[in-house]
């Protein structure tokens, strides 16, 4: 390298500098700002700026261990994984002491049967031991149709773009509030998911929407889908589908735990 003079080094020391510090904060935001603006919002999509969820510590417990209704269909009760099929039409996560658990490079799995307008209880952990952040640490997804996504993440502690912590309509609605548990410790959720539909002209009638509750607390009441949740993108509606979807729990690298899941159809008033 050239050797520089003085000045010279003065000089580019200060850009160095400048440079520097601006990759620094780069490094150090949480979202993005190149991304397009979710449609009635002034916020990107995974937008840093938003405002953070306040945290709300959530009580001991709330429907931890729920047992299933009499009218429900038991997904996963500790035992297989029978309900649920993957890579090569097999769940291949692990299953012991009563949970299944994400396994290295087995994928995303979903139950074979599908559903319109349910409830669904589940519980989730996160790994105990806490590796990366953000978007790297505890993740992995509650998916209807594979295409409407609530966001599960260890949210402990772990600032993120407010639109993909725990309990996100992800790309679009932030919760409520911050409501989990420490890393480790099993954390429920309970959704109300009410499919959308389509007329006969392919017109799109009613959006996808949910209600939920993550450890006792309301994160969304009957909150629109406002299409479907991809990544650093707004979603639509431009491909309608059955009311009846499937129910998908998402690999995304971590080992996530899940137990006690339940599905129940909500019916429709004045039939027996």
């Amino acid at each position: 390298m050239k050797h520089l003079a003085p000045r010279a080094l003065i000089f580019a020391s200060v850009v160095c500098g400048l440079f520097c510090r601006a990759a620094a904060a780069a490094d150090d935001t949480l979202g993005y700002q190149t991304t397009p603006l979710i449609p009635g919002t002034t916020w990107h999509v995974h937008d840093g700026n938003r405002p953070q969820p306040r945290v709300v510590a959530p009580g001991a417990s709330f429907s931890d261990g729920a047992a299933a209704p009499a009218d429900a269909i038991v997904l996963f009760d500790g035992g297989n994984l029978a309900k649920w099929t993957g890579q090569g039409d097999r769940a291949n996560w692990k299953v012991e002491r009563g949970y299944m658990e994400v396994a290295p490079r087995a994928g995303s799995i979903r139950t074979r049967d599908r559903f319109a307008d349910f409830q669904l209880h589940l519980e989730f952990a996160t790994p105990a031991v806490v590796e990366g952040k953000g978007q790297g640490r505890g993740n992995s997804g509650i998916l209807f149709n594979g295409i409407y996504e609530v966001q599960v993440l260890d949210s402990s502690d772990n600032p993120t773009y407010p639109d993909g912590q725990a309990g996100a309509l992800y790309g679009q609605s932030p919760p409520l509030v911050n409501a989990s548990r420490r890393p480790g410790q099993w954390q429920t959720l309970d959704i109300v998911f009410e499919s959308p539909r389509w007329g006969p002209d392919q017109k799109l009638l009613k959006k996808a929407n949910v209600t939920v509750i993550h450890n006792g607390v309301v994160l969304h009441h009957k909150k629109d889908f406002e299409g479907t949740t991809p990544h650093q993108a707004n979603g639509n509606y431009d491909k309608p589908h059955a009311p009846e979807v499937f129910i998908e729990l998402q690999d995304h690298g971590n080992p996530m735990r899940f137990r006690n899941v339940w599905v129940r159809k909500m019916g429709t008033y004045d039939i027996p």
